[in-house]
């Protein structure tokens, strides 16, 4: 059992959380609580770290013995220590990020993309891509200028779906819409200056919805890459919603109208 804050493996532990130069050298990020344990493919778990107690949950140790995980015990406080949450649940794992084919993915038949530009705050990022996965969409890309997405905040903010729903980084929106068009994908930009309802535009077939900055939405390059502008009616005073509010309203706009086409 590690019983110690100066154990090598907490270290490594405390710098996969604090810093994404460490993730994205070694390749690998950190997930906490039963939930996305549970959720990991054991491909991706290098290790498992335990309280004593979370280590006498059934379903724990069914796990560890089903995906042959290698797992340590590690005492309360350590895991305290551990932990980027308040409340830990007592179960961290080390898991390797994900590899994705970009080119797979854009060559997917009538693919449903979402693009974030400059997004910032991990919970809006961990809260799209949840999203994202119900409503069926195929991938997320973002910019350079982007959250990192294996920062913890937006790990748990995923729950989950960061194993599952492809996550692509792109040095610029232009780059991206130059393969979207030579493929025949339209893309939609959520814009103040937008001059059709979401609601009126057609979704069905292959598509890519922009979304920008939550303090200065879309730079002028992205919406001008546009293929159209779109706006969320609003009433009252309101001038904008929330980056995470706004992608769910049109990506379940696009899921309802590709549902009724299928």
């Amino acid at each position: 059992m590690i019983t110690s804050v100066g154990n090598p493996q907490v270290k490594r532990i405390v710098q996969l959380n604090q810093k994404a130069k460490t993730r994205r050298e070694e390749g690998v990020f950190v997930t906490e609580g039963l939930k996305m344990f549970m959720e990991a493919p054991s491909g991706m778990i290098e290790k498992v770290f335990l309280t004593e107690t979370a280590a006498r949950r059934e379903d724990v140790r069914d796990k560890l013995k089903s995906d042959n995980l290698a797992f340590e015990m590690v005492s309360d406080p350590v895991f305290s220590h551990m932990s980027d949450t308040k409340t830990p649940q007592g179960v961290l794992a080390l898991v390797h990020m994900p590899e994705w084919q970009t080119e797979d993915i854009l060559n997917r038949r009538n693919p449903f993309f979402v693009i974030l530009e400059d997004l910032q705050d991990p919970g809006n990022a961990g809260t799209i891509i949840r999203t994202g996965e119900g409503a069926g969409v195929d991938a997320v890309f973002l910019t350079r200028g982007s959250v990192d997405v294996t920062n913890p905040k937006v790990i748990r903010s995923t729950m989950g779906s960061i194993f599952r729903v492809p996550v692509i980084y792109v040095e610029s929106v232009q780059a991206l819409m130059s393969s979207f068009r030579s493929r025949g994908i339209r893309s939609y930009a959520a814009h103040l200056k937008g001059k059709r309802d979401y609601d009126q535009t057609n979704m069905t077939g292959g598509i890519a919805i922009l979304i920008g900055n939550e303090a200065n939405g879309l730079s002028d390059k992205a919406a001008d890459e546009a293929d159209r502008l779109i706006r969320i009616p609003m009433q009252g005073k309101v001038e904008s919603l929330n980056a995470a509010m706004a992608a769910g309203i049109l990506m379940y706009e696009a899921a309802r109208q590709r549902r009724n086409i299928s």
